[in-house]
């Protein structure tokens, strides 16, 4: 099979991870390293990532940039016939503000393509060395933030959420630690609930930190985590799941049949 060692000429929002440069998707790696222009978010984007851009290749920093002039760039760009690479971090679907920019070209009729990227929630699981979805304890994970100074629908407060009694995983809600307690605490969740909160998950200085419910706020002044943290609360984070057989999958159980094995009584 022929491999194409250019792009074409459109938009790539690429999704580039939490942070380690090696948890970009091999596709997304591979447009960063043949794109004519790469703007990213250097405020959460590894720069040792975006080293591996190709040398002559147009490289931007969004940061310091609104809306119309980031999108301007990537148009002008495309319509000169070089293709974009739009690095954010984790996975542009969540919490993105990818919908803005595709809704600009598309009115500006630029094409573009989307490469998912791994979430920040899935880098602290796997820091935590947990699993966010344990069997007869919790089947659900809730992906959400604290409404602070960005609103969320009322439908959506964390109370309401909250009252499924799942697994939560809170964006953007570092600063709301005591809103985060009151209203899980108001949702009937014990002030005992394991916490983990995981700031800069993948990075070099990641830090971690275990705590409940009711220490969360007093967890995060003392280490001085403000930004960059994903909260994650519920059962599931208990540490001693792991030396427990009774929240074991069906998948693997020898009793269990499947499709590609028959099971075997237990007596046998």
């Amino acid at each position: 099979m022929t491999q194409h060692n250019t792009l074409e000429p459109k938009v790539y929002i690429v999704g580039a991870g939490p942070g380690d440069p090696d948890l970009i998707t091999v596709k997304g790696l591979r447009i960063l390293q043949q794109a004519d222009v790469v703007l990213y978010t250097d405020s959460l984007v590894s720069e040792d990532l975006i080293a591996r851009a190709k040398p002559e290749a147009n490289v931007q920093k969004s940061a310091g940039m609104d809306l119309d002039q980031i999108v301007d760039l990537m148009i002008d760009s495309t319509r000169a016939g070089k293709s974009v690479a739009r690095v954010h971090t984790g996975d542009p679907a969540v919490y993105g503000a990818i919908l803005e920019q595709m809704s600009l070209l598309k009115k500006a009729d630029v094409p573009f393509e989307i490469i998912p990227g791994v979430s920040s929630v899935f880098a602290a699981a796997a820091a935590l060395q947990t699993e966010l979805t344990v069997p007869e304890l919790t089947q659900t994970l809730i992906l959400t933030r604290a409404s602070g100074r960005t609103p969320v629908p009322e439908r959506e407060e964390l109370q309401s959420l909250a009252a499924h009694h799942c697994t939560l995983a809170l964006y953007l809600s570092a600063t709301l630690t005591k809103k985060v307690m009151r209203e899980l605490i108001d949702a009937g969740w014990s002030p005992d609930t394991p916490v983990a909160v995981v700031q800069r998950a993948s990075w070099p200085d990641q830090l971690i930190v275990r705590t409940t419910l009711a220490e969360l706020d007093n967890a995060m002044r003392e280490h001085g985590i403000r930004s960059h943290a994903m909260i994650l609360a519920g059962w599931a984070l208990d540490p001693t799941l792991v030396e427990q057989d009774g929240h074991r999958s069906k998948l693997y159980d020898r009793s269990f049949t499947h499709r590609f094995r028959k099971g075997v009584p237990a007596h046998e």
